[in-house]
């Protein structure tokens, strides 16, 4: 697996990624008191921001060592289904189709018991130079 830099805001989240391949993403997070919204339950952001990144790497794996991929949310929905205040969340993430400058994704955020808290669909636009499948050399941001 090419394991992927997560950035900065999702370290701080605590997103992991436990599978990428060509058009999938799987990610955890271990929810803590942190990602709680103030009923006590795990924020709608939260589940937001998974569905968002997961759509966003389902379409930008690169097989090309010491390369990467890039891609812009254009539209992104989000329906919340369920509700979790502990454990280990999962999400998962699927390229539907596209071009080559748009792909569509959608992804789904469970729950350890697999029941679905969220799912949405995403409009995605490739930055340019990361159109091309072996995507160009990485370069961390400054």
């Amino acid at each position: 697996m090419n394991t992927p830099d997560i950035g900065a805001f999702g370290r701080m989240l605590g997103f992991r990624i436990t599978e990428w391949r060509d058009g999938y993403v799987r990610m955890e997070m271990d929810i803590g008191p942190e990602h709680l919204n103030r009923s006590g339950v795990l924020h709608g952001g939260i589940i937001s921001t998974l569905l968002d990144t997961a759509c966003g790497y389902a379409g930008t794996w690169c097989a090309k060592k010491g390369n990467v991929r890039w891609a812009i949310t254009v539209n992104l929905t989000t329906n919340f289904t369920g509700q979790a205040k502990s454990g280990t969340i999962t999400t998962i993430g699927r390229k539907r189709g596209g071009g080559r400058k748009i792909f569509f994704a959608s992804a789904e955020v469970l729950d350890e018991n697999g029941q679905i808290l969220g799912f949405g669909d995403s409009v995605q636009r490739y930055r340019s130079g990361s159109e091309d499948p072996e995507g160009m050399p990485y370069k961390p941001p400054a």
